[in-house]
């Protein structure tokens, strides 16, 4: 036997094999007596007619199919002595045969490929640093207020503080309703920040049954004559009839509310205003640790850009697919079309089976794992906390991928640690974004 690998990418390989004659004969010889035993020709009971009566009806047909046949069986023994480690489903590209001659065949399959990865360390890396402010607590103050009021008939809006039932009719430029439209009842808050300013402004001083006129403007961008992009800004015009009027009474922020929604953590404004800020911060950091998390593997996977094996992408797919899909039924949504969910999701795919190559790589590369001694130590904690016996705790690491997040986060902390994690301002760095974008 002669062969030979072609490396035809990073993750696809082509090997070519000659065989003599004699060493695939009996093979061959076995592969046809297969095919014999399902052949019936009338005078002759099925599998019992003579070889030499077949190869006068089909000639060399019966090799040639045995041919393929042994090429696909001798490919997965080669791959099994040569250490090969296809993936997926290989494909014979091309086969040779005469009966009695060599058997020569191609077969390209997929492999996991072995990355030199390069440039994962003394990245610069921005993120936003966010610092709570007055205004963050102030905005969560208000909040649990709002959601702490109480409600009662209102006679004239002479506030912000009002929540308003009205009949709102679409007008056309001249002030009369627009065609083809039906008033809509409509319930608006008047301390929701997204409403209109002009309802606001428009309603104040109303009551039950006054009318009062509101409009906005959106910009929108279509291709005017020459196919450039023009901007233009079009009017909504709006009547609304006031049907009914609530007024909301917000609470006094006293000892009481903030036991209550505090669960008696805390006591007083102070202890509430210090809670609300350190909450806040939390977030933040959290926030920062999942875009640091995202800023490093996305500039690592920049800095490593191969094609990754289609065999694991498309699992990955079908997996995202799949929930996807699951997702937009529990929402309601039906008909939904699998092959347009699966291009939309096909980069994410992509995407992820190179960041998990790539974290490997890099993993074997720094010698990042965890030993039974990190295992035992961490039942042992685990164990004092939840009263589960530490050898139970070691088989459900073993047994589960816990073991891999573990990893996962070790290799998180040494990327944070050999890459610069830089806080800028976040008004400058939102603005540097939209620069890049231009």
């Amino acid at each position: 036997m002669d062969y030979k690998v072609n490396e035809l990418s990073l993750t696809e390989k082509e090997v070519e094999v000659t065989f003599t004659y004699d060493e695939v004969k009996s093979d061959i010889e076995t592969e046809v007596r297969k095919q014999t035993k399902n052949i019936q020709i009338s005078g002759f009971r099925k599998g019992k007619v003579p070889l030499s009566l077949l190869k006068k009806m089909y000639g060399d047909t019966l090799e040639y199919e045995a041919s393929e046949k042994v090429a696909n069986n001798q490919f997965w023994e080669i791959a099994k002595e040569k250490h090969l480690h296809p993936i997926g489903k290989p494909s014979l590209t091309e086969i040779k045969f005469n009966p009695g001659e060599n058997l020569f065949f191609k077969v390209k399959y997929e492999v996991i490929p072995e990355l030199e990865v390069k440039d994962y360390t003394g990245l610069d890396i921005e993120i936003p640093n966010y610092e709570v402010t007055d205004a963050d607590v102030e905005s969560e103050i208000k909040y649990i207020l709002r959601a702490n009021s109480a409600m009662e008939n209102g006679e004239v809006i002479d506030s912000d503080k009002y929540i308003m039932e009205a009949e709102v009719t679409r007008l056309d430029d001249e002030g009369k309703p627009f065609p083809d439209t039906k008033p809509e009842t409509l319930k608006i808050d008047l301390t929701n920040e997204r409403v209109n300013q002009e309802v606001i402004d428009n309603s104040k001083g109303k009551k039950v049954g006054d009318t009062f006129n509101f409009s906005f403007s959106e910009e929108k961008t279509n291709k005017n004559e020459k196919g450039e992009d023009e901007k233009i800004t079009e009017k909504f015009n709006y009547k609304a009839v006031i049907k009914d009027i609530k007024k909301i009474v917000i609470p006094e922020l006293n000892e009481e509310l903030i036991k209550k929604v505090t669960k008696d953590k805390v006591n007083n404004e102070d202890e509430l205003r210090t809670e609300i800020r350190k909450d806040i911060q939390e977030y933040y950091d959290k926030r920062n640790e999942e875009l640091i998390q995202d800023k490093l593997i996305s500039s690592i996977v920049t800095n490593n850009e191969f094609t990754p094996p289609t065999t694991i992408v498309s699992s990955v797919l079908e997996d995202l697919v799949k929930n996807e899909i699951e997702a937009a039924k529990k929402q309601g949504y039906k008909n939904i079309d699998r092959n347009e969910t699966a291009n939309k999701l096909r980069k994410n795919a992509e995407y992820n089976v190179k960041w998990f190559l790539i974290k490997d790589a890099i993993q074997k590369k720094e010698n990042i794992s965890i030993t039974d001694e990190e295992l035992s130590d961490l039942a042992a904690k685990e164990a004092e906390k939840t009263g589960i016996a530490v050898d139970k705790l070691i088989n459900y690491y073993k047994s589960s991928n816990y073991g891999e997040k573990i990893i996962d986060k070790k290799l998180l902390d040494f990327l944070k640690e050999k890459n610069n994690i830089n806080k800028v301002d976040p008004n400058k760095l939102l603005q540097k974004g939209t620069e890049e974008t231009k």
